[in-house]
């Protein structure tokens, strides 16, 4: 059911020619490292996060993506790193993304097994920057000089 809905506001997307509100999530571990998850769909690296569903706020949506995604709890947001929407970022769909750094917790696991096909966590130095999906390089470059980006 949740896949049609999302489906079904892509369409309405492209009808209406809005563009569609999303989050990407930051993930810090307690120990610092950052978890990415492995897409499906084009085999890359990628933040966690999804679209805002109707009705939701944007912590809700974090919280939501992030336990589907990655079986993570959210222990806390701790900042806006940016709003990115450049009509490009997403090859998909013209989307706006609200990009936060959260604090999470819990045992990594793969939930969404049909958008997701591998979760890890990386330090600083060995994250895969030149292997990331969309505009998520330059979401966590920002992220690591502190800024707090309207793109």
């Amino acid at each position: 059911m949740q896949r049609l809905w999302q489906f079904g506001q892509t369409v309405l997307g492209l009808i209406f020619r809005h563009p569609i509100t999303g989050t990407s999530i930051i993930p810090i571990l307690p120990d610092g490292e950052i978890v990415l998850i492995q897409r499906r769909d084009n085999g890359k690296w990628a933040l966690p996060g999804g679209m805002v569903n109707w009705g939701e706020d944007i912590a809700t949506t974090v919280r939501r993506e992030l336990v589907e995604e990655t079986g993570l709890d959210l222990g806390r947001i701790r900042r806006l790193v940016g709003v990115y929407s450049a009509p490009d970022r997403d090859p998909r769909i013209h989307s706006i993304c609200i990009v936060v750094e959260a604090e999470v917790q819990g045992r990594m696991q793969v939930q969404d097994t049909l958008e997701v096909m591998g979760i890890q966590a990386f330090s600083r130095c060995s994250l895969p920057l030149d292997q990331l999906s969309h505009d998520h390089t330059q979401q966590i470059q920002d992220y690591f000089d502190g800024l707090t980006t309207l793109a």
